[in-house]
């Protein structure tokens, strides 16, 4: 063992009081202070080990899964950040594959239903639906065979006999298909 030798005197003093406060701990099992200085020792373990049976008796502490979340270690900054959200990949893709209606001119993509012309079959259908409804006078009175829409200086053809005719007071639209 080596002994070290300090002619200054407050320091003798500060380590006098540091191996004290050391001495005190390892007697009473407790960690020192975080300036003090350390014992390593190496031995098996002191500290008692618990029974893996008592544990598996015990029901899982809330605080137990809060040690184990993750957590990020550092802040990242607002260039990463943005960095990271205006990427282009992440950005909106500019459309080339718009073209005109050719019912209706208003712009449209390329192999999807114009929107506005949508919005007129909507409201055509609706219409119609409304007449079936009053012919029907009821839920519980809906006939079970095919419904036929005329318009005005259509004529029913052998096809539709027998099936039920809803007859519209105005010329059929151009885009709404004969039957």
């Amino acid at each position: 063992m080596a002994a070290l030798v300090v002619f200054w005197s407050p320091a003798r003093g500060f380590l006098r009081r540091c191996w004290g406060q050391l001495e005190r701990s390892v007697l009473r099992g407790l960690p020192g202070p975080p300036w003090a200085p350390a014992l390593a020792v190496q031995s098996p373990a002191l500290e008692p080990t618990e029974n893996i049976g008592e544990e598996s008796n015990k029901a899982p502490n809330f605080l137990d899964s809060i040690f184990w979340m993750a957590a990020p270690k550092k802040r990242r900054t607002i260039e990463v950040n943005r960095c990271r959200r205006r990427h282009p990949n992440k950005l909106i893709k500019i459309k080339t594959n718009i073209d005109v209606c050719p019912e209706c001119g208003n712009l449209k993509q390329k192999h999807v239903l114009c929107a506005y012309c949508y919005k007129k079959i909507q409201v055509e259908t609706s219409l119609i639906r409304m007449q079936i409804k009053e012919k029907e006078a009821g839920p519980f009175n809906a006939s079970t065979v095919e419904t036929v829409v005329l318009y005005e200086g259509d004529k029913p053809t052998e096809k539709d006999e027998g099936k039920r005719i809803i007859e519209r007071n105005r010329k059929r639209p151009s885009w709404f298909t004969r039957n």
